[in-house]
């Protein structure tokens, strides 16, 4: 996928309602130049999939093929060649989050159900913090530390994607930490009039760490419309969430080929198309 192929790829995301903008596709093919795909029939672009990869763990992104040319193969052809390119980068994990009728689809290729996630949405308002936790916000100086905690916890490096994010100066992160150790953070991407909380990772014992953390980012994303990833496993920051007033959009299932990750923290994901 080349710049020349951003206009089409976000046509045809957003005839499935996916609200993708040209940088969203600029940015995936800055972080895998050559993990993202354009499928030709011909002289026709009919469909798109994207990857990354972060070592020995990768994650399979956008996969859509235009109306007319599904059920004949395309879309199990462009998963496949994501696939081939992953495995040839060095990864023995492969991660995405499938669309509930997609599953048995995955399944074809080796991919195991883990768990099921819900992506929410609602309007981000004020909300107190609880407890004696310290939090403080993440400073430049953070970052090395932050992507170290955070391959700990996901099993795999994700440098290369949390780097921009965490350097952002419009984004926010918070950390949480003991004696100086850090027990978790959260991040959130902040856009125009909309924000996407994600990644949130948390060792697994601390999910007051969690909670206070998605608080405190959703009181600095007051009258934003926001988005986010959650585990249904995690009641507490589904709780924290639904409180708020957020809703569920619709749910999806995290699938692995290879030895699962992110097993061992509580965690949001990043995004659907990152792991």
């Amino acid at each position: 996928m080349g710049v020349d192929d951003f206009s089409f790829a976000v046509q045809l995301a957003n005839t499935m309602d996916w609200n993708m903008a040209f940088e969203d596709f600029g940015f995936m093919a800055k972080l895998e130049p050559k993990g993202c795909f354009v499928l030709f029939h011909g002289p026709e672009r009919v469909g798109i999939a994207t990857s990354v990869s972060f070592g020995k763990v990768g994650w399979f992104g956008n996969l859509i093929v235009k109306e007319d040319c599904r059920r004949r193969g395309a879309g199990a052809f462009l998963v496949k060649h994501a696939v081939d390119y992953l495995k040839s980068t060095g990864t023995e994990t492969i991660g995405l989050y499938a669309y509930p009728h997609l599953i048995e689809f995955y399944e074809n290729f080796g991919f195991k159900p883990d768990v099921d996630f819900l992506v929410l949405q609602g309007k981000a308002i004020s909300s107190a913090t609880e407890g004696t936790l310290q939090l403080r916000e993440a400073k430049k100086q953070d970052v090395s530390a932050l992507m170290e905690f955070d391959c700990q916890c996901f099993g795999a490096h994700r440098k290369k994607l949390l780097k921009p994010i965490l350097l952002n100066t419009g984004n926010l992160c918070y950390i949480s930490a003991d004696n100086h150790e850090i027990t978790g953070y959260c991040a959130a991407k902040v856009y125009e009039e909309m924000a996407e909380i994600g990644p949130l990772m948390c060792r697994q014992n601390r999910v007051d760490a969690a909670v206070t953390l998605l608080k405190t980012v959703l009181g600095k994303l007051r009258n934003l419309d926001v988005f986010t990833c959650v585990p249904a496993e995690e009641t507490a920051l589904l709780g924290t969430l639904f409180k708020a007033g957020f809703r569920e959009n619709f749910r999806v299932t995290r699938m692995f080929l290879g030895p699962a990750v992110a097993k061992n923290c509580t965690y949001i994901a990043e995004s659907l198309e990152r792991g």
